[in-house]
Formats: structure tokens, sequence, C-alpha cells
């Protein structure tokens, strides 16, 4: 377990809780032996436990009658400092009026422990929430501090911020990248593992694209920066991150509502809890106890933050699963998720295009697979990749292509001229062929008129594609998926990994219609998710209630449509955020459920008299503390 680190603030304050803990105790001691208030044997003798105890009172309290009294000023006083302040000094005042009145006193002591208690709770709320930062924080340990400028041969330590877009700058071995760019000299190994996950470091060298964040390993590389650092992946990533907070949940909205309602409610029935029986029924202190007691139990600590560190600490459990959130109201809304539409290509499949079949009248697979390849030689497209690797062998560049848009290439020779395409360049050539019937992308061949054969080309299905459906499903979520592909390769695609439903053949504006669709017909308590690579699918990734990148961390859609981003390019990735979803909303509840059932129930105690300070004590801190440790546990999700 990683050591827990305190900042000054909390050293400081920590020191003053023992201080006053050490002194409080000793003074107790004293107390209940000696009996202060008889010491100095005088009529008015509980001056002296009264001026000892407040001085341990203000000691560990000061801060606490400060906020108090400025939120006051400030027309804002009913807070957690009010109550403190209010419960505290009144159990002094209930102390004096006891010791004027020559009953026995009580009062000063429990006003102390009120108060240390109170910043035993505070301390460790802090403590908390901080290392639930840092916990984040370091995952997300990607600014850059500086960039190398370079200009007319002299190198700079600038401040990223100012570079701009064509610079060029310098990145040494051991150094973040901070800024996107291209590269133009040099080559090098980059950890990703920051953005992606990957622990496989990646080759760069010239002309390849690097994002900030990520760390140079052992070459040094010039780099042409192309993005402002407002607009790089490293501030968008770590912007997404920071104002996570602000998209808040019903559950935490709830929580600020009920607080701003609840502690206006409490403060009144205390007082009338003094008041209505005092006047009825007399003993003013013992209802004036009574009511101090209801103040201590009533405060909204363990609600107000244990519910907003549980979500807190869910989104920090998905930052070190490389996935982004971009605020509790998603990951409380992706809980109830029950359809997921996902996009095909890049998302359930690779988008890396394989040679599945090739086929020859002539029975000579290699000879339709050389003169496919020979004419796509020159073309980046990855289909003409596909069969360039599959062929795997030295080419004849020397053919002469011809570029026909729509259909194909046509490669000539001397006396040979080949044509490589669909089956509209078969019949503009008047070549007679046979009609391929498989699923996937059809190229046909023909060499000097005569009909050859064809390559089958396909979109590589991830392999853990057909297991997470598999496991979505056993979570009673329908997975539906949409795609431009046809008929055929929707059909295959969706009969391997076990889609629940498919439509193919879709333009970007035919996925916005259906998804319209889906969303018009869904019940009032159904949440429709879409899952896809964030560069296409941006109009409805922004249309669902819950919109998943995959993969694209370098993509301005992915970050900017979507309401979550997996960072890793992996669909299990989507159980686990679903995992770590519903784990975070069972612990809101239970913190929810508990707080209010304990603090209800020693309120009822306090009113008919059955608890003391003491015990209201414990439940104000004690159930607070309880609720921190249990919303801490988000953070650790088991695989």
């Amino acid at each position: 377990m990683n050591k827990i680190k305190l900042s000054r603030k909390e050293k400081k304050t920590l020191i003053r809780i023992i201080i006053s803990l050490i002194l409080f105790i000793n003074l107790l001691l004293i107390d209940k032996i000696f009996k202060l208030d008889s010491i100095l044997n005088i009529e008015y003798g509980f001056i002296l436990p009264l001026v000892l105890y407040f001085i341990v009172y203000l000691v560990i309290g000061y801060d606490v009658l400060k906020k108090a009294f400025f939120n006051i000023i400030h027309l804002n006083p009913l807070d957690e400092n009010f109550l403190m302040s209010i419960a505290s000094l009144g159990a002094f005042g209930l102390g004096i009026y006891k010791g004027l009145s020559k009953q026995e006193i009580e009062g000063f002591d429990e006003a102390c422990a009120v108060l240390i208690f109170y910043q035993i709770g505070e301390l460790f709320q802090r403590i908390a929430i901080s290392t639930s930062r840092k916990s984040i924080a370091s995952l997300m340990d990607i600014r850059p501090d500086y960039a190398n400028l370079e200009k007319n041969g002299i190198i700079e330590e600038v401040d990223p911020s100012i570079v701009q877009i064509g610079d060029i700058i310098v990145i040494k071995p051991g150094e973040k990248v901070p800024l996107d760019g291209e590269v133009i000299e040099g080559e090098t190994l980059l950890d990703t593992s920051s953005l992606t996950g990957e622990s496989l470091p990646k080759e760069v060298s010239v002309n390849d694209k690097v994002l900030s964040g990520t760390l140079n390993l052992n070459g040094l590389i010039k780099v042409r920066v192309e993005k402002m650092f407002y607009d790089s992946t490293v501030s968008k990533i770590l912007d997404l991150v920071e104002n996570a907070s602000f998209n808040k949940s019903k559950a935490e909205n709830f929580i600020s509502k009920f607080a701003r309602v609840y502690t206006p409610i409490v403060v009144t029935c205390a007082i009338l809890l003094v008041l209505i029986p005092t006047i009825f029924l007399g003993d003013f202190s013992t209802w004036l106890y009574r009511g101090l007691n209801f103040l201590v139990v009533s405060c909204p600590c363990a609600l107000v933050i244990s519910v907003p560190l549980t979500f807190f600490s869910g989104i920090g459990a998905c930052s070190k699963n490389q996935i982004l959130v971009k605020g509790s109201s998603y990951l409380e809304k992706f809980n109830e998720v029950n359809t997921i539409v996902f996009d095909k290509t890049g998302t359930i499949t690779k988008g890396n295009f394989v040679v599945s079949k090739i086929y020859s009248i002539n029975n000579d697979i290699d000879e339709v697979l050389y003169y496919c390849s020979v004419s796509e030689a020159h073309s980046n497209h990855p289909i003409a990749k596909s069969l360039i690797k599959r062929y795997g062998k030295e080419l004849d560049l020397s053919y002469s292509i011809l570029d026909i848009p729509g259909k194909g290439i046509k490669a000539s020779k001397n006396e040979e001229e080949i044509l490589c395409g669909n089956e509209k360049l078969m019949k503009e050539y008047n070549i007679e062929f046979e009609k391929a019937t498989d699923p996937g992308t059809i190229v046909y061949l023909s060499k000097n008129d005569k009909y050859l054969g064809y390559v089958v080309i396909e979109d590589e299905i991830k392999e853990n594609a057909k297991e997470v459906i598999q496991e979505l499903k056993k979570m009673n979520i329908k997975t539906v998926m949409l795609t431009g592909d046809n008929y055929k390769i929707a059909e295959k695609v969706s009969d391997i990994v076990g889609i629940d439903e498919y439509k193919s053949s879709l333009l970007p504006k035919d996925k916005v219609d259906e998804l319209q669709l889906l969303l018009k017909n869904k019940k009032k308590k159904d949440v429709v998710s879409f899952v896809g690579d964030g560069i296409n699918d941006a109009p409805v990734l922004m249309l669902s209630d819950v919109g998943i990148a995959m993969g694209q961390v370098g993509s301005d859609a992915a970050l900017e449509a979507s309401d979550i981003v997996l960072m890793k390019d992996d669909l299990s990735s989507l159980l686990k955020a679903k995992k770590i979803s519903k784990k975070t909303m069972q612990i809101v509840y239970q913190n929810i459920y508990f707080s209010l059932i304990i603090k209800i129930g020693i309120l009822i105690l306090s009113a008919f008299g059955l608890s003391n300070m003491w015990f209201a004590v414990f439940g104000d801190v004690g159930v607070a503390i309880i609720a921190i440790l249990n919303a801490l546990r988000a953070f650790k999700i088991k695989d």
C-alpha cells in the first residue's frame, strides 16, 4: 500500500489535533479524579474548568468558529461549521448555567470533544479526497513542464503554451512530448502507456505523428508542431479529467438540495425541542442539552462528503483502467444502460483488412495474388496494403498505373494489361466474370481481357469481441450494430459475435435516423449508449444517452463528442466501465441509506434523552468516517 503523504496544511491540522487531544485527555482525567470545580474552594469554582477547557477548545476549534462567523456575515450560516459552533458553545453555555445555578457541572468536556472529533473527521475527509486526487493525478501525470523550441539553430526551454503551429521542437530521451506534431528528423521509441495503456513502446520516425503526453524513451527527434498547446491531446485529456466534477450526477444534486433544506429544518427542530418542552415542563437545562445533541448529530457531513467522494473514486478507478469519464452524471447513467449500439469498423472489428479468400479459375492463386498486388503496389489504401502484405514478396514496379475512380486500377506493361477492381470495372471493359457471393470486399482480376479470379478482403474481428458481447447479454443488455457495410458482411459479423440486431448499408445520416428511432421507441427508464470510433460517428455519439469513443485518444471528435473515452482500444474496457459504474452506485446508495438511518435513529434518541453528546459525536464523525472508508472502496475495482 502506498504511503500517505500529507500536505503542509494537513500536517499542521494533525499536530493541532494531537496537541489538543493530549491536553484534553490529561485535563479530563484530572477533572474526573480531583473535580476541578472544587479545587479553588470558592463559590464559583466552575470558572477554573471553564477556563482550562476553553483554552483547549480554542486551540482545536478557532478555525471552525472563524468560518462560522464569516458565513454568518455573508448570510450563509447554515453549514456544518455553524452547527458545530452553536452546539459546542451551547454546551459551554449549559455548563456556565449549571455552575451559576449550583448544579453538577456538565458540558465543558463534551464541548471540547465535539470539536476534537469533528476536526479528526474533517482531516480524515481531506486526506481521503487528497489521496483520490493524487491517485488520479499520478495516472494522468502527462502534463509537460517545458518544450525545447528550436529557432535559428538555438534551442531554448519555453512554456509549451507559447509554442506556435509550425514551430520546430526538439524532444530528448527521457522527456515528455509536449505538443502534437509530425516527426521531421530522427527516430525513437515512445512510451504511450499513459494515454492508451499499451505496454509495448511505439516506434516513430520521419513523417510519423506523435501525441503530447507520451514519453520519449531512447532517441532524439525533431517535431513540427501541428496544434497549439490548448488544443493538444494532453490539454484536452487533462481538461476532461479536471472538469469531470462539474457534470454532477442526480445523486449528488439530490444531496446538495437535501443539505440546503435539511439543515434549516434540523436547526428549527432543535430550537423547538428546547423551547416547547421547557414552556410546558420546565427544566431548561435538560432540554437545552437534548437540543445540543440534536444539533451535533444532525450535521450532514457523512452525506455531503461521502457521496461526491464515491463518484470521485469511481472516476479514479476508471482513469486507472484507461477510461476517461467526463463527469459523475455519465458514470451514474452508464450504470443504467440497457441497450448498447455499436459501430462496426474500428469498434467490433479492427479496421485492419486482411485477405480471407483467393479464387483462381486456373487454380493458380499465386498468379491472382501477384497481379492484384502489382496493380495496387503504388496505393496507400488499406485494401492495397492487405494484398501486398499477403503476397509478401518483391514486386515489379515498372507497370504504368491508371486509377479509375470508384472502380479500380488498370496496370499496363508491354503487351500486358491488368484490370483489378470491383464488378463495375469488369463490366466497363466487357470482361466476362463470375460474380462472387462471399461476404467481404471483392477484388476482381483480369489479364488481357481474360478473367483470372478474385480476392476476398475482410475486416478482422477483434479477438475478444464475442466474449464481451456475451458478457453484456448476461447483464441483460441488448446489443445493436449499425454499419455502412453491405448486408452480407454485417450478417457474418453479427453471427460471429452474437449481436442481437443489426442494420447495414447505412450512410452517416442513416445511422442518426436509426439511433433516433431507438431513442423514440425506448421505455422511460431505458438508457441507450453508442460505442464508436469517435471520428465518423460524432453525430450519433452526441445524440445517444451515453456516447462512448473507442481507442481514438488523438481524435478531437473522440474527446469532444463522447461522454466516455476508452483510451485503450479494447472492448473489455466496456465491461470494466460497466462494473465500476455499478459498484460506484451501490456504494453511493449504501452511504445514503446508512447515514440517514443512523442519524435519524440518534436524532430520535436525543429528542427523548436516551443519548448523550458523546453518542451524538459518533452519529456525526463516526458515521462520516465509516461512509468515507466505504466510498474509497469504489477506487479499488478487481478484474
